[in-house]
């Protein structure tokens, strides 16, 4: 596992893009041999002019003041015990702010920070904190007028595009969606049954719009098609 981030360190990444009302993500980089992995951040706007920041990345200043404008950091969840690369500094900066981790990453990502919250605490009608594959992953379900955006971390990978040979190579023999969104073999899967069970539920959310993944590209292209698909692949 990477050597934790204590100072505010950028490291190259694309630009805050606005997917959906009040729902901002941006992809960036993390240096690997013969080329760079993709990582991603989203930022979600909640009521009362907070947010919520899901699977933390440092941003150069004016990306990180349109996140300020859209409001406070009220929440830093951190999505698993491995994505705690940058929540040391993001605590430093936002000390307020709580933290926020699945309870079976909790141990992990207290080594790193102190975890305020395990479960769906947002206050938020319209944006929920989950815990999937035995509390050990996070995701969240964001509602819009549009429709509805699902945010997920491990548990779904879609690394088509990536900067450079080695790492595709990586995502292709780790099975992180090199070529169709996957369930990445790294991943440990509690119990397959009732993640495909988990999956098929999330097919039938009103108005599914998207899957926002943490690694890879946006799944906007029939996403209930696709959970489906891959609860398929988990029962067989």
């Amino acid at each position: 596992m990477a050597r934790l981030h204590d100072q505010w360190t950028v490291l190259r990444h694309g630009p805050l893009r606005e997917i959906d009302e009040g729902l901002l993500t941006v992809v960036g980089d993390i240096p690997m041999p013969f080329g760079k992995f993709p990582r991603r951040m989203t930022v979600v706007g909640l009521a009362d002019g907070r947010t919520a920041i899901f699977s933390a990345i440092p941003l150069v200043e004016p990306e990180m003041e349109r996140i300020e404008a859209l409001g406070e950091p009220a929440f830093l969840i951190v999505p698993s015990g491995i994505h705690r690369l940058d929540i040391r500094p993001y605590k430093a900066r936002y000390p307020k702010a709580r933290v926020v981790a699945p309870p079976g990453a909790r141990e992990q990502v207290s080594e790193a920070v102190a975890v305020d919250l395990v479960t769906d605490r947002l206050d938020d009608p319209d944006a929920h904190f989950l815990t999937v594959n035995g509390n050990s992953d996070a995701a969240m379900l964001v509602r819009r007028p549009g429709g509805a955006s699902l945010i997920v971390n491990d548990i779904i990978g879609h690394v088509t595009r990536t900067a450079g040979f080695g790492p595709w190579l990586i995502s292709l023999l780790t099975g992180f969606g090199a070529k169709q969104p996957v369930v990445p073999r790294p991943v440990k899967v509690s119990n397959p049954a009732e993640l495909a069970a988990l999956f098929e539920e999330w097919a039938e959310i009103p108005g599914l719009r998207r899957i926002i993944p943490s690694h890879g590209e946006i799944i906007d292209d029939q996403p209930a098609a696709e959970l489906r698909r891959l609860a398929q692949a988990l029962r067989s």
